[in-house]
């Protein structure tokens, strides 16, 4: 995610930034399935990919994974049987480039906004915000790979795994940063950081209770980091 240049502040910006970003995330996810992918030309391939997602996940938050066929996706990309096939062979395969996407996305971005911060309390709103502002804009991917994630193939499941934790390490790595520079008062980091990923989830799993109430991510954002801030530093 090169082009994310400056430190994060409102959805909106956040949203401009990543304006280009999937493309840019469909081409890595193509140049690291090259074996599985048989378009040699980069540029259409990468276009296809994203159709290919982005009709996908429309489906399955419409009508479930499960009961899409690939000629569901066929119609709402409007791609041939014959042009899917040369990206994929099976839902296995889809399931692979759906979470290979999300993964490549969500440590991007999360990884670009907090290094652009030095102080720990900074780095961790810059966590929350991130990830917040990235799981509304991609709340269909957010929401498919947790509704699917005891479905997932082996291979896709131990990558969910992988990346859960990884996820969870960052907020780790922040609050023991925090907690040794002392500007975080002593805390057991492991479960707080668990509990944060609780918070995370709870915007796009549960988002009609917030829309009802008409929060925005940006307020959930400052909700969570003002919770948190007082909890560490108070």
């Amino acid at each position: 995610m090169a082009r994310a240049h400056r430190k994060i502040g409102s959805y909106e910006a956040f949203r401009e930034d990543l304006s280009l970003s999937k493309d840019e995330t469909c081409r890595e996810l193509y140049r690291q399935n090259t074996a599985m992918i048989r378009i040699k030309k980069e540029n259409v391939a990468v276009k296809n990919l994203v159709r290919i997602i982005d009709s996908t996940l429309k489906l399955a938050n419409s009508k479930g994974f499960s009961a899409m066929t690939l000629r569901d996706l066929c119609a709402d990309s409007g791609l041939s049987m014959g042009g899917l096939y040369a990206y994929i062979k099976n839902k296995d395969d889809l399931i692979h480039l759906i979470q290979g996407h999300g993964f490549i996305m969500t440590r991007r971005t999360l990884l670009t906004y907090i290094e652009l911060e030095t102080e720990a309390p900074k780095r961790l709103f810059a966590a929350i915000r991130a990830h917040l502002y990235l799981s509304e804009l991609m709340r269909a991917w957010f929401y498919f790979s947790f509704m699917e994630a005891k479905s997932l193939p082996p291979r896709e499941k131990k990558d969910a795994v992988a990346i859960e934790r990884e996820i969870d390490d960052i907020f780790h790595d922040i609050l023991d940063r925090g907690v040794s520079e002392q500007v975080f008062r002593a805390v057991d980091t492991r479960t707080l950081s668990a509990m944060i990923k609780a918070l995370l989830q709870d915007w796009y799993l549960k988002r009609r209770k917030y829309r009802d109430n008409d929060i925005s991510v940006e307020h959930y954002a400052a909700t969570v980091g003002d919770l948190l801030d007082r909890y560490l530093t108070h």
